[in-house]
């Protein structure tokens, strides 16, 4: 047995068999019937020519389809593709193109998307389809549920390695989709928790076996499974013999939300930043949302994005005994430090973390620095391979230096003196004022605790006289319209003069990409075109 997820997870399927692990809509696997739902597709992958390095696409919402297709490529040492369901035509060719994808699994709304473009992907060569009460139909798709039902069931494959790879698309901030190559040991243990469950990572494959026997967590991944943070949580919950609660909705429905956390008894939600936060919190407000049993809930993860210190506090204040995780990585690190608060306990306006010795703070000649430097946040040790298909790219994030890799995706940040590092944020969204460095995240994390402001992006526009000026874009909470003045004179009570907004721009809703990232593009532009300029 070794350090790769089929391995893990078969272990932990035959140690506890009857131990729930999904629920989705009105399906209730065991992990002995998931792990016979992952051999059949896997044996029907292999039917059709799919087999070890080849990449299967994910095009699905969140599901237990997706999590079986996650865990039959791993069985088959194949390479799941996470697919953006958000995407068009041109952005999907590019995708499935460049992650040289030979299988698509995707939901039937899809079918006349991947019919428009199929003539365009020679190398996508097998479809399957799992049937969502769509019309429409992929023409030579075979159907999920029926080619299932026609595999084996048997768990006989070749034998795996921790070293076989994983591949995660992210967009990042800037430029086309990248795929991200960790292998399997690296990923488990930089990403996934080392089946540590929130303790000491495991030593040996063989002890997973111990670590399952207790299903203590009942997680609901709320975010999309398209994107890292839900999927790897999802694993981590597998492989401790946890419970993954899946809602059904394709979009965030914070009632429903609420009302599957008390019907399942859930005790651990994954969100992405206050994009998903506020609404949930919001919806706690209502008469149905008052009336709501809640007492299960344990802890919240945020993963993504920073949660601001304002949510943070109205978290704890509703649920006394709650944990509240800011989980800090990125697609290219994993998961990196933990800033925790609990009722009672401090929440600093700044997003500080608790950083292993893996993560340092590095100068320009890509070496630590000592407490009080800005510098880039970068992580040793259990990190990805580097970008599928992109050399220059990898040279570029992934550097070596004194005969040790470092994965350095941008983000900056400054060590305290207690070994703590604040996070600043990434240097490609930074504005320069002055000669002064304004990081987008602070100043959002203070606009959202203003009374009227709902959600805020910072972007800089051009200026004659400091170069850039900080612009707030800002989605008000309904009925209001903060005035300029109004947010100057509250962010000037938590911010230095420079940081503070010189213009704001009102909009009906904040653009986020699925996953609650902030799209800055988008707030540049809408900035740009309140001041009647054309953006660069």
């Amino acid at each position: 047995m070794e350090f790769n997820l089929a391995d893990l997870f078969e272990r932990v399927a035959d140690t506890v068999p009857d131990h729930l692990a999904v629920v989705y809509a009105s399906r209730r696997l065991t992990f002995a019937e998931l792990d016979t739902r992952a051999n059949r597709l896997a044996h029907a992958l292999a039917a059709r020519g799919i087999g070890a390095g080849d990449h299967v696409a994910l095009y699905l919402f969140n599901s237990s389809e997706y999590l079986e297709g996650m865990l039959a490529a791993f069985k088959l040492r194949a390479v799941p593709i996470n697919v953006n369901y958000r995407y068009v035509e041109d952005e999907l060719v590019y995708l499935l193109d460049d992650a040289d994808a030979a299988a698509v699994v995707f939901h039937r709304e899809f079918a006349p998307k991947l019919a428009a473009i199929r003539d365009r992907l020679p190398k996508l060569r097998v479809f399957v389809e799992v049937d969502d009460g769509s019309a429409t139909s992929l023409e030579g798709a075979h159907e999920y549920e029926a080619t299932l039902g026609a595999a084996s069931p048997d768990r006989d494959f070749t034998t795996r390695s921790a070293d076989d790879l994983y591949l995660l698309y992210t967009g990042g901030t800037t430029g086309m989709p990248k795929g991200v190559m960790w292998r399997h040991v690296d990923l488990f243990f930089g990403a996934m928790g080392g089946a540590g469950g929130g303790g000491k990572p495991i030593a040996a494959p063989e002890e997973i076996a111990e670590r399952c026997l207790e299903p203590r967590t009942r997680c609901v991944p709320i975010c999309p499974f398209m994107h890292g943070t839900a999927h790897w949580m999802a694993f981590s919950t597998l492989l401790t013999g946890g419970t993954i609660v899946i809602p059904i909705e394709h979009h965030l429905d914070p009632p429903a939300v609420w009302q599957l956390i008390e019907r399942e008894h859930a005790n651990y939600i994954v969100i992405v930043g206050d994009a998903f936060a506020r609404p949930l919190l919001d919806a706690l407000d209502t008469a149905e949302g008052r009336a709501l049993d809640l007492t299960s809930m344990q802890v919240v993860l945020s993963g993504g994005a920073i949660l601001s210190p304002a949510l943070k506090r109205e978290f704890v204040r509703r649920f006394p005994a709650l944990l509240v995780v800011d989980g800090y990585g990125a697609s290219e690190t994993g998961g990196q430090g933990q800033s925790i608060v609990v009722a009672g306990g401090d929440v600093p306006n700044a997003p500080r973390f608790r950083v292993g010795d893996d993560t340092q703070v590095l100068g320009p000649d890509l070496h630590p620095l000592g407490v009080g430097i800005v510098g880039r946040l970068a992580r040793r040790g259990h990190i990805p391979l580097g970008y599928y298909k992109d050399e220059v790219k990898t040279a570029e994030t992934f550097p070596v230096v004194d005969g040790e890799r470092w994965a350095v995706p941008g983000d900056h940040a400054v060590v305290e003196t207690d070994g703590t590092i604040t996070l600043l944020g990434r240097g490609s969204v930074s504005i320069n004022t002055g000669g002064e460095k304004v990081y987008p995240e602070e100043v959002e994390s203070v606009l959202k605790a203003h009374a009227d402001v709902f959600d805020a992006l910072v972007v800089g526009a051009a200026d004659d006289r400091w170069g850039e000026r900080v612009v707030a874009v800002v989605q008000p909470r309904p009925g209001a319209a903060p005035a300029l003045d109004e947010l100057q004179h509250h962010c000037r009570a938590h911010l230095a003069g420079y940081k503070v907004p010189r213009d704001v721009v009102l909009v009906d809703a904040i653009e986020r990409s699925p996953s609650g990232k902030p799209d800055y593009r988008w707030a540049r532009k809408v900035s740009a075109r309140a001041a009647g300029t054309v953006e660069a």
